[in-house]
């Protein structure tokens, strides 16, 4: 009986620590944990594991890309500098000659320009202005455009997907007279357009003189530059959007294409030559527009505004 006695305390005494009380461990460790969570937040659980494949992969998709910037532009002479500010071609300077004859259009041009918050008025002798027009006819007056920031031709679509609508968006292939793409920007914001395309390369972008064809609306419609047009349209394709091109030969008509009231990209070409032949050959429908009175062709602003009428009719 000894032996056993001695063998028991032997025992008791190899345990380590205080064996009096659990200090209240015992007693928070029943304590509850809130309520269950979801399965989504349920580390292991396949809902969790879905939802992680979700995140990640929204994580990866690329932030739409800007379609870069032109290049600055220089306004120069009385009545072209008045017009340019009178038309609300955005700017940034107004280089005026020491010394110059203050007749009435540079009175004039100077109240627009002091008007403008954020325009710049600054004086400088006749030979600085003959050395920044490389010795254009100044004639004491000399603006300076910024740099026009292009849109990306996904933006377009991502602009039309944030009203909930469908897109409606004019690409111009070959078109090179600034007075045109601003007259299709007039049109496109008219008929509640999302925007335009213009190719990088052999087109015309948005100079001062296409800000003052567009009367103000540029400010609202945005453009868009390709690196290149065949592509940019294929994207719009994969996306869901139709593509009509504007032929002489089409095969449909304007006013029969159900397609019209959709999502779609119109392709309008320059005058004379029409469409490429990569960018005929992408559109999924040639369609034309019936002239009666025989002309051979119409420019790109007035052919794009008769699309875009039907169009719209069509969203009505």
């Amino acid at each position: 009986m000894a032996g056993n006695s001695q063998r028991r305390n032997r025992r008791t005494s190899n345990k380590k620590g205080a064996q009096v009380g659990s200090g209240g461990n015992r007693r928070r460790a029943l304590e509850g944990k809130g309520p269950t969570p979801p399965a989504s937040a349920r580390k292991g659980h396949v809902k969790n594991r879905v939802a992680n494949a979700k995140a990640k992969q929204a994580s990866r998709r690329p932030v739409a890309r800007r379609g870069g910037k032109g290049s600055s532009e220089m306004v120069v002479g009385r009545n072209p500098v008045f017009e340019a500010l009178r038309d609300g071609v955005p700017a940034t300077m107004l280089y005026v000659q020491q010394y110059i004859d203050n007749d009435e259009r540079v009175r004039e041009a100077l109240q627009l320009a002091t008007g403008r918050g954020k325009l710049h008025i600054m004086e400088a002798p006749r030979a600085e202005l003959d050395r920044m027009t490389n010795g254009l006819n100044h004639q004491g007056l000399v603006l300076q455009v910024p740099p026009y920031e292009y849109a990306h031709p996904e933006d377009l679509a991502a602009s039309a997907a944030d009203h909930n609508e469908d897109p409606l968006i004019v690409a111009l292939d070959g078109v090179t007279d600034p007075r045109n793409l601003g007259a299709v920007v007039r049109s496109v914001s008219a008929f509640g357009g999302h925007g335009v395309v213009v190719p990088e390369r052999r087109a015309a972008g948005m100079t001062a003189g296409a800000w003052k064809s567009s009367a103000g609306t540029a400010a609202r419609t945005p453009v868009a530059r390709a690196t290149n047009l065949t592509r940019a349209l294929e994207s719009y394709q994969k996306a869901g959007v139709t593509v009509v091109g504007l032929a002489a030969d089409g095969e449909h008509t304007v006013g029969d294409l159900e397609a019209l009231g959709g999502p779609v990209v119109i392709v309008v070409g320059s005058e004379g030559k029409g469409l490429s032949r990569l960018v005929g050959e992408t559109c999924d429908y040639l369609v034309r527009i019936p002239m009666p009175g025989g002309a051979e062709s119409l420019n790109a602003g007035v052919a794009a505004g008769i699309v875009l009428y039907e169009a719209a009719k069509r969203r009505a």
